[in-house]
């Protein structure tokens, strides 16, 4: 009876390890999947966090179809405006399958935040230094970013934005408190 109740607890223990390991790096059970169904979705789930005295007039999405007050879905074929406005190169824009952004109202360089899901094939790491690259190589108009922070979120997802520093640690702080398994991958001053 022993023996039977030993190799009963030393299966469970496998299984539990088993189990265990299947967690990847971030603490995510299944990195692949999230809980966002787009990337307008991450970005409201870290404007909701904001506390009233800490939210900017912003306009999300891009210029054509603007949302007041709110992130918004970025058209995918304005990679252009993608380039100049979130700093996403426009060499990268076959990298992703969705996209939105929170702009500062009076000024971009103060606060600009964008979402992308990457497609299955592309490399985050290539992705994430082609938007360092191309933000700290931009020249600056009516005043210069001074933080560049890239996050990593779960299910494909990438968080970027640029801009004043004390904005810049509020949303990394609460991008990282509301989006399962994500981490900084970059974090940087600009200029």
């Amino acid at each position: 009876m022993k023996k039977i109740a030993a190799v009963f607890l030393a299966a469970v223990m496998i299984t539990a390890l088993c189990g265990c390991t299947k967690q990847g790096s971030s603490g995510n059970k299944d990195e692949g999947t999230s809980k966002y169904a787009q990337a307008v979705d991450v970005l409201d789930a870290v404007a909701k966090a904001y506390a009233e005295e800490e939210a900017f007039a912003m306009y999300g999405g891009d210029q054509e179809n603007a949302v007041m007050d709110a992130p918004g879905k970025f058209d995918l074929s304005k990679t252009e405006e993608m380039d100049n406005t979130l700093g996403l190169p426009q060499d990268q824009a076959d990298q992703i399958d969705d996209a939105a952004s929170m702009v500062h109202m009076m000024n971009a360089n103060t606060f600009t935040g964008a979402a992308y899901h990457l497609r299955d094939s592309a490399d985050l790491n290539g992705f994430s230094e082609a938007v360092k690259s191309n933000i700290l190589g931009k020249q600056w108009v009516c005043g210069s970013p001074e933080t560049l922070v890239i996050i990593q979120a779960g299910g494909n997802y990438v968080v970027t934005a640029y801009g004043n520093g004390e904005m810049i640690d509020t949303f990394k702080n609460h991008a990282l408190s509301v989006i399962d398994g994500s981490q900084v991958i970059v974090e940087t001053p600009i200029g």
